[in-house]
């Protein structure tokens, strides 16, 4: 379907990669470009909590690996399996964020999405961090919460 060309800007001020505005437009008949916001963000929260649940995955999988990792998770759930998610401001936010949380010995897992949704291929999403909390907010104390 062609997608109606007049519809993209405003999608794009809302920050819509273009393919995923022109997707979003597609799949919405060209209805208008708030339709094509909705079905976008809409899906966004969703994309949001599965790259979280990655994250989360990834991490518990890297530490299971080490000879310490079965006593790091038991603190962790005896201290109530807490998990805070926080804003960063882009891929290089991520890797600064990740290089700190390594150079203080905190085990990271950084996601890199697959490219099965709008979010482009190979682009970095979300890290994880565990650790003692102290040691982890010199890494992420500053950082806003995910609204």
């Amino acid at each position: 379907m062609e997608v109606d060309e007049a519809l993209l800007p405003p999608l794009r001020e809302l920050g819509v990669p273009e393919a995923a505005a022109r997707r979003a437009l597609a799949l919405t008949g060209n209805v208008s470009a708030e339709a094509a916001a909705q079905l976008y963000f809409g899906g966004l929260e969703t994309q949001i909590a599965a790259q979280v649940g990655h994250a989360a995955v990834g991490l518990y999988q890297l530490i299971q690996e080490k000879s310490t990792g079965r006593e790091m998770i038991c603190q962790w759930d005896e201290y109530g399996a807490k998990k805070v998610v926080v804003q960063g401001s882009n891929t290089a936010h991520l890797m600064d964020l990740q290089a700190l949380a390594l150079s203080l010995e905190l085990p990271t897992y950084l996601v890199q999405d697959a490219g099965r949704t709008q979010v482009p291929t190979g682009s970095y999403t979300v890290l994880a961090i565990i650790g003692e909390e102290e040691i982890v907010n010199q890494v992420t104390g500053k950082l806003r919460l995910l609204n």
